[in-house]
């Protein structure tokens, strides 16, 4: 009997459920007539039951039948303790212009509060919701008053923001996360949608000296911390240095933070503070490992922006750290970078294989066994040695079953196999690498996947598929202008096959590489005339617009093309970051 009992009940509740399910659909779809049937039927199962009450009353004004809202607020007022209701039957007076009678409910709603201040979540939510912010505002702030313990400065903050009042929500979200530090990432990201990359942005100077006030007069590191942020945000790193080394000499714990925004500096071109912050780590730091980690990362892009003569020098930095730290396991990241350099920059390639073989005779793990072998690997693809690559390529796969370095592997197979024209065997792997848990491996994957898919086809020979991965290998040896020649081999004789689309993009990325700007300008703008719809348009806009607002120095001319994207490549992966370049160059802050 009871086992039919609790059955019953578990079906009356699902029946319930499903009607609630159903009443909220009709609501959110427009159709409040049958949203009414639905509320009422669950009001009459659950007379007490607030949001039955509330979603009635909504439907009711939905469908402007006041009187009958009116009635049932005013009902609900008589049989239960919920203030809210005020605040709703308030506002079914002031849809009726009935104000007088509207901010009579509104105030004894906030008048509830004396009695229980804790009424304030539901009566300042449906201030909210209405949109009656200054009513909001003041129910938190009172409830604050009655009780201490309170603290809705988030509330608060949101609210202000909301009224476009920026100040006065920067200095509540920063009052909070003084009292409340471990917030500071959230206060971060919220704040994010004000500020823009331009340090005179009305809302960025706003917030500068609210923070500059709060160091003033409460002399914390967060403040420096958040200073460091909001000067990140704007590209100025050298500012951030400066906060980050005040930072470290009054808490010298670790110079992580110090390493992340030398990292960020880097990838945002601005070398001379990464060089500063960099030879900072290297200087102040104990730690060998810190230490190393620094050099390294320093090498990586001298190396990059280097001119063929000044190869030397920095082989004889390389010299000088192995002379310091020796070769061993702690080194290894030096070796195989070195070994990389003296392969692809210097073009000693016994010399390279000499230094990574030697790599492996130290006390080093599988996975850096594995490292080494990769870059061993790259080195026999450099000299078209593919056979011999695809061996260690496949050694590495087995050793390290389902890791990252061998789907990083299985990723290579792929693209020798490609590069020597197996483009059968190279689509195979990379159907594989499609669903690689890494994400930057599973996207190259799909890339390289579309572009052989979509061009073995075109001629029975694959001749205009071969020459482009003949330009491929050849940008990979570091022979840009032999690159560049052989595409244009291409945009010649194969100009209306789908590759030329490919060959526009590759090439003007190569003349980027090569400081010829305006030759690369001159591709992209062919790309989005004659590929207007291809899939690379999104790519050509973007790459066009950065070149105009970095290289060339003609933002205006950056702007519309950013703009384009934002109204016509909704989905595309370089959205977001159009729409805040374009926002920077027309002075919004990214709320608006």
């Amino acid at each position: 009997m009871r086992l039919i009992l609790v059955c019953c009940m578990l079906l009356s509740f699902c029946a319930f459920s499903q009607q609630d399910i159903v009443a909220k659909q009709y609501f959110k779809n427009g159709d409040f007539e049958k949203a009414l049937i639905s509320y009422k039927k669950l009001h009459e199962n659950s007379p007490t039951n607030i949001n039955y009450i509330k979603a009635l009353a909504d439907t009711h004004i939905q469908l402007k039948q006041y009187n009958e809202a009116e009635q049932l607020l005013k009902q609900a007022i008589d049989r239960m303790k919920f203030p809210s209701f005020y605040v709703e039957l308030g506002y079914n007076f002031q849809l009726q212009d009935r104000e007088e009678e509207a901010q009579e409910n509104y105030e004894k709603a906030i008048q509830s509060l004396d009695e229980n201040p804790s009424y304030v979540y539901s009566i300042a939510r449906q201030f909210q919701e209405h949109s009656l912010l200054d009513l909001a505002i003041r129910s938190y702030e009172k409830a604050m008053t009655l009780n201490e313990e309170f603290d809705f400065s988030m509330q608060l903050s949101q609210i202000y923001g909301e009224q476009g009042n920026i100040e006065k929500m920067f200095v509540n979200y920063i009052d909070f996360v003084e009292k409340n530090p471990i917030y500071i990432d959230e206060i971060k990201r919220i704040f994010s949608d004000f500020l823009n990359e331009n340090p005179d942005n009305e809302n960025n100077v706003i917030l500068r000296k609210t923070i500059l006030r709060k160091i003033q007069q409460n002399p914390e590191l967060i403040w420096n911390e958040l200073l460091s942020w909001l000067f990140s945000q704007q590209k100025e790193f050298n500012k951030a240095f400066a906060q980050e080394k005040a930072i470290y000499n009054r808490l010298p714990e670790s110079l992580n933070r110090m390493s992340q925004l030398a990292s960020i500096a880097t990838s945002e071109k601005d070398f001379e503070t990464a060089t500063r912050i960099y030879d900072y780590i290297i200087e102040t730091s104990q730690d060998t490992d810190t230490k190393l980690n620094a050099h390294y990362h320093l090498l990586q892009f001298k190396t990059d922006l280097a001119k063929e003569q000044e190869y030397k020098a920095i082989q004889s930095d390389y010299i000088k750290l192995f002379e310091t730290y020796g070769s061993q396991s702690q080194t290894l990241k030096l070796q195989i970078a070195y070994g990389h350099f003296l392969a692809f920059y210097l073009h000693e390639i016994d010399q390279a294989e000499t230094v990574l073989k030697q790599s492996l005779n130290q006390n080093i793990s599988n996975t850096q066994i594995a490292e080494v072998k990769l870059e061993l690997a790259d080195i026999l693809v450099l000299q078209e040695k593919f056979n011999e690559a695809l061996i260690y390529y496949t050694q590495i796969q087995r050793s390290l079953k389902n890791s990252t370095i061998s789907q990083e592997a299985r990723f290579r197979v792929a693209k020798t196999s490609y590069y020597k024209g197996d483009f059968k065997w190279a689509e195979s792997q990379l159907n594989i690498l499609k669903q690689s848990t890494t994400q930057l491996i599973a996207n190259d994957a799909l890339e390289l996947k579309l572009l052989i898919s979509d061009n073995k086809y075109e001629d029975s020979t694959q001749t205009a598929l071969k020459l482009y991965a003949k330009a491929d290998l050849l940008a990979y040896q570091n022979k840009p202008k032999e690159a560049i020649v052989v595409l244009d081999t291409i945009l010649k004789n194969h100009n209306s096959e789908p590759i030329a689309e490919q060959a526009l993009y590759k090439q003007a990325q190569l003349f980027e590489s090569q400081k010829a700007y305006n030759q690369a300008e001159n591709n992209y703008e062919l790309l989005i005339a004659n590929h207007a719809n291809g899939l690379l348009s999104d790519d050509a806009y973007f790459a066009l617009a950065e070149l105009y607002n970095h290289q060339l120095n003609r933002p205006e001319k950056a702007k519309p093309l950013y703009e384009y994207i934002i109204f016509n490549f909704a989905d595309s992966i370089y959205f977001v970051e159009a729409r805040s370049k374009f926002r920077t160059l027309r002075g919004d802050s990214l709320s608006q």
